[in-house]
């Protein structure tokens, strides 16, 4: 897939899990706090969620971030993923998450991110159902832990771990890219 059918896909995967659920745009703009502007934009291919966005419409779904990952590509070996057979999302603000892990219903997924200079995972904090935890393969994280003061600013080699239900949010605040792998349970 190219980059607009995979953010076509992630329409229709967010369209049809709110119709699903029986859950109004409406609704689902005010339990997150976005418009439903905003939304109607996302779910027509024409808008990317941030990342903060994205767990928030899951929490909101009552599924985890990972289940828009769930348009696997086909592969030769059913528990390996080659670059080419990886499902890849398209965030605002500079982010693209690849999934490594060949199947989402194991006891944790991997996924590598890309932070482009200045990338972000959005002006709210994260609050995942998912224990998540990384390992910085280069570049530079920034992250903010329950809307502390003081962020921690991770390097190549740094790994760091993320209660489930704790507060956060994480950007590049470089001039470099950044590559992120991430474990969620």
């Amino acid at each position: 897939m190219n980059k607009q059918e995979e953010i076509e896909g992630l329409a229709i995967l967010i369209r049809d899990l709110r119709k699903h659920k029986k859950v109004t745009l409406g609704a689902l703009a005010e339990k997150i706090g976005r418009s439903v502007g905003f939304l109607s934009q996302i779910e027509r291919g024409l808008s990317r969620p941030t990342v903060g966005d994205l767990t928030a419409i899951g929490e909101a779904l009552g599924v985890p971030t990972t289940y828009f990952y769930s348009l696997s590509k086909p592969r030769a070996l059913p528990w390996v993923t080659r670059p080419d057979e990886r499902r890849t999302l398209y965030y605002a603000e500079g982010v693209t998450d690849v999934l490594v892990s060949p199947n989402m219903s194991a006891g944790f997924s991997m996924l590598e991110s890309h932070l482009e200079p200045g990338a972000s995972s959005g002006d709210k904090p994260l609050n995942d159902s998912d224990e998540q935890g990384g390992f910085v393969l280069e570049g530079e994280l920034t992250i903010w832990l329950d809307d502390e003061e003081h962020p921690a600013t991770l390097g190549p080699n740094d790994g760091f771990q993320v209660p489930a239900h704790t507060r956060f949010r994480y950007a590049n605040l470089s001039d470099e890219p950044t590559r992120v792998l991430w474990v969620f349970t």
